[in-house]
């Protein structure tokens, strides 16, 4: 028995043995894998969708009648070729997980509700997460744009919408006060609780729930309607990693084991560390004291007194309008493991089922109905040290663990027999044609079906088996035009998206936004690989603004820009230069359509 193989060709042999009232049939089939480790930060992807096409929704009478597409523009996010969903390759180091994708979601995403104008797009994204997380002492709050991964390949954003009082009002940038994403900005969320930004970054900034289905995480779907819901049955199963944050660490879904240290323990939700402040289990009354102080969490965080003032509570800014408006239950007399079960990061130290001996890991919050709870996915600061980031390049040797998309190996499934009938199964590519032929001496090769269309990244034939001994072979003989992760982002790679990835990139700018004719101090956080420390910047632009005041800090830079009066409203490039290695002229850290002018 014989396998024939090579990237695009695989050779089933299939013998016929007769006895007395007995056909059995035997097959060789190509089995390959990826390289994966038996490392949960490797293997935990979801890398079964990478050859398929990313869908929308247009329109709810769309998704109504099942009308998904390929293919879409409004006029600022274009996706005019196909894009395969989400992770596209996998590579891993001692220290480093590296991943590839496009940052759209395995699942059918939108439609967007009361007229939300964007749109997703391929991020072309290259990011790197710790493989070795340590713990600091002194935490580091989450930015804007991505923190992290989640196993789909979407981007993980903060709690946050980018929006903070200043004072006086509500604003883009950074402060003490900062308005909640999913209590602000829930009304434009697609059905699996996602949206995404002026650049096209798909992402979830709470319950990734249309994930948590296709884990299998206690979740259901509506075929009729198309949405989601968490399971009225009890939970029974611990939840899977959902995704990684910047700092190495899982994000699990809500259900873990009811004693840490357990797995026998049984499984419940996780309670949220956190209560609003009405005066409940107790917190203090926002609604009669008025926002004079914010929490002690926020305290230490932000290293200031709690004297921060914020605006009264008023059917303007309702009660839960701010991060700020929730207080950590273990400072107000409660104890966790009793009380509740997650700490002010949204984590706990605990067994789980890819780490049996332990880990530190976040666990998405929601109530007893599956709404989301603050702090949702993780809190305002990481628990371990975040050195994950965008990455341009592998500047060192890696072992490459998965490679899917339009590469995918193609797999055939163990055939059946029915009435002298075989039937192929393989894995495919959409957009792929495929061909098969049959041999009875792996020398001779007859046609038996070309052309042959798939569904989704699913190919299925039946071909007659009329001699005592048949060897099948599957091929593809052509690929649609697609819009390839690796390619420069059209769009831009926005706050935590790929960025330019023909060259060094920012990873993040924040804030990312703001209003003509105000001063703005942007930090800036660099990249891949960063110049030596001792390397400051010469320049930073946003725009065609130039900054002043440059302050490099290890990885950020932050500088002070003027944004003209009369500039144009809309995204514009960010940049910081810096020297580069004698006679290798300066290199340019960059993140298109990193700041958007209001």
């Amino acid at each position: 028995m014989t396998v024939e193989t090579d990237s695009l060709q695989t050779t089933i042999t299939m013998k016929n043995r007769t006895r007395p009232g007995i056909t059995a049939w035997t097959g060789i089939l190509l089995t390959t894998s990826a390289a994966l480790a038996d490392d949960a930060r490797i293997d935990s992807w979801l890398t079964s969708n990478s050859g398929r096409y990313a869908r929308i929704y247009t329109s709810s009478a769309n998704q109504a009648s099942g009308n998904a597409v390929t293919t879409w523009s409004n006029g600022s996010q274009t996706q005019s070729l196909p894009a395969y969903s989400g992770v596209q390759e996998l590579y891993s180091s001692v220290d480093w997980i590296y991943l590839r994708t496009t940052g759209l979601g395995s699942h059918t995403m939108g439609p967007w509700p009361n007229g939300f104008p964007n749109l997703p797009a391929n991020q072309h994204t290259f990011y790197r997460i710790p493989r070795n997380p340590s713990v600091p002492a002194t935490k580091t709050l989450t930015g804007l744009g991505s923190i992290g991964y989640f196993v789909d390949g979407v981007a993980m954003f903060d709690s946050r919408d980018g929006f903070v009082w200043n004072g006086s009002s509500e604003a883009n940038g950074n402060g003490y006060w900062n308005r909640e994403a999913y209590v602000n900005e829930g009304a434009t969320f697609d059905p699996a609780y996602a949206h995404q930004e002026n650049s096209g970054t798909y992402h979830y900034h709470a319950n990734p729930v249309a994930l948590r289905y296709l884990l299998g995480d206690h979740v259901d779907y509506n075929a009729v309607t198309k949405t989601y819901s968490e399971s009225t049955d009890a939970a029974t199963q611990h939840s899977p990693i959902l995704g990684w944050v910047r700092d190495g660490f899982p994000v699990y879904g809500p259900y873990g084991y009811s004693d840490p240290t357990r797995s026998a323990s049984g499984v419940r939700r996780m309670l949220s560390g956190f209560q609003l402040r009405n005066g409940e289990r107790g917190s203090d009354n926002l609604m009669t004291s008025g926002r004079t102080t914010i929490p002690a969490w926020a305290t230490r965080v932000y290293g200031v007194s709690a004297s921060q003032s914020g605006p009264a509570v008023s059917t303007q800014y309702p009660l839960g309008r701010y991060m700020e408006d929730n207080v950590f239950l273990g400072d107000v007399g409660a104890k966790q493991g009793t009380d509740f079960d997650l700490d002010e990061y949204n984590g706990r130290f605990s067994v789980t089922p890819e780490f049996p001996n332990g880990t530190y890991a976040y666990f998405v919050s929601i109530s007893t109905h599956g709404t989301p709870v603050f702090p949702y996915n993780i809190g305002r600061a990481f628990y371990g040290a975040p050195g994950g980031a965008a990455v341009t390049t592998l500047a060192e040797t890696v072992t490459t663990n998965f490679v899917g998309g339009a590469n995918s190996p193609l797999i055939i499934e163990t055939p059946t027999l029915a009435n002298h009938q075989v039937t192929l199964v393989w894995s495919a590519v959409e957009g792929g044609i495929y061909q098969i032929e049959s041999s009875t001496n792996l020398s001779a090769w007859t046609s038996r079906a070309t052309g042959v269309a798939v569904v989704g990244n699913r190919g299925n034939q039946v071909a007659a088996a009329t001699e005592s001994e048949n060897f099948f072979r599957v091929s593809q003989t052509s690929l649609a035009s697609y819009d390839s992760v690796t390619n420069s982002a059209a769009t831009g790679g926005g706050p935590g998206g790929g960025g330019n990835m023909g060259g060094p990139a920012l990873a993040e700018v924040n804030p990312d936004r703001g209003n003509r004719g105000i001063t703005v101090t942007l930090t800036m956080t660099l990249g891949g690989m960063a110049p030596p420390t001792n390397v400051n910047p010469l320049s930073a632009t946003l725009g065609i603004t130039p900054g002043i005041h440059l302050i490099r800090n290890g990885a950020t830079v932050t500088a002070l820009f003027t944004i003209p009066a009369d500039a144009a409203p809309g995204a514009v490039t960010v940049s910081v230069v810096f020297p580069g290695p004698p006679g290798m002229g300066d290199v340019t850290f960059s993140l298109v359509n990193g700041f958007t002018f209001l």
